[in-house]
């Protein structure tokens, strides 16, 4: 089996997991409605996507 032949310093180890961690999601604003969502899907707020409406009628007119 593989055994390192060397030790890894403490330095070279952490130095390799400083990357490791958690980004916060990006967030755009919705070009219709205002409110902020993630890029490239449908605006939980009003339901549009690139110009478009795909929310469902009947949501809409509860809405209202």
């Amino acid at each position: 089996m593989a055994v390192p032949k060397r030790k890894v310093s403490k330095a070279r180890r952490d130095k390799r997991r400083a990357n490791w961690k958690l980004t916060a999601p990006q967030l755009v604003r919705c070009p219709e409605c205002g409110a902020y969502r993630l890029p490239h899907r449908i605006c939980p707020a009003c339901g549009m996507y690139n110009g478009r409406s795909y929310a469902k009628a009947e949501a809409n007119a509860e809405v209202e």
